[in-house]
């Protein structure tokens, strides 16, 4: 048995990293009255705002208020493109950028538009095979 990305449960792509492990540990700290509420609900103006605007609403409730549905906001940062990434707001889109040359990492970032709760879900490289 070899050992690869596709051995592990949870890896969909070459060169994904998910951030579920520090997810549980911050919610259980939350849980655990070890972090009030003000110091895991920090999100930025700009991320609630995308998120309200453009995220793509999942199935998750918020792990902090529980009043809301988690909002997925992606960002995408590479060649050619602001300093602070661009907010992806289509599968058009992050397609259109995956076909571009250079390389280009994509951020997934969880965002509740209630409590202003976030935190980054995962990490990939827009197809990385193209970057050579």
């Amino acid at each position: 048995m070899s050992f690869g990305p596709g051995s592990i449960q949870g890896a969909t792509s070459p060169g994904e990293i998910d951030y579920r492990l520090a997810r549980q540990h911050l919610v259980a700290e939350f849980r655990r009255g070890r972090l009030a509420q003000h110091e895991v609900c920090d999100a930025h103006p700009e991320l609630v705002r995308a998120a309200r605007e453009v995220g793509e609403t999942s199935r998750i409730d918020c792990p902090i208020c529980e009043d809301d549905k988690l909002v997925l906001v992606s960002y995408v940062f590479g060649p050619r493109l602001p300093s602070y990434g661009r907010c992806i707001t289509s599968a058009k889109e992050l397609k259109a950028l995956a076909r571009r040359s250079g390389e280009f990492s994509c951020y997934v970032v969880e965002v509740c538009p209630s409590c202003h709760w976030n935190h980054l879900a995962r990490t990939f490289v827009l197809n990385p095979a193209r970057s050579a």
